[in-house]
């Protein structure tokens, strides 16, 4: 069965110091991107949610960051930039190998709470 976390920084304490410290960083890029939101773990995931609904989930592998938004399409430029790190079903996935682009994620969440502000999505 697999672990159930009270909260995101039991999760976070389950992974060895140098990812704690990345997941730390994406926690935090992600909460100065959106300082209205909530944090809570959904599918044993952190989950960043606004006005109560999920908008980013962040987890950490063996080999990598994954975080789990559909990501917006539309903007040919972004699209080129997070090309690199899509994954499956338009996830993103950050080796832990290479640095983790923060600014990428700053604007992925910003992109991800404008959309969620004009649609109600």
């Amino acid at each position: 069965m697999a672990a159930q976390f009270a909260d995101v920084d039991e999760y976070i304490r389950t992974f060895p110091e140098d990812v704690q410290i990345i997941l730390e960083k994406v926690r935090q890029t992600i909460r100065n991107a959106v300082p209205m939101a909530e944090e809570t773990i959904s599918y044993q995931m952190p989950t960043i949610s606004l006005s109560g609904r999920s908008l980013v989930y962040f987890a950490a592998w063996k080999h990598h960051i994954g975080l789990y938004p559909p990501i917006p399409v539309g903007d040919e430029g972004f699209e080129r930039e997070v090309a690199p790190y899509r994954a499956a079903k338009g996830n993103m996935k950050f080796p832990l190998r290479e640095p983790i682009p923060y600014d990428l994620i700053t604007r992925l969440v910003a992109r991800l709470v404008a959309q969620r502000l004009s649609t109600g999505d």
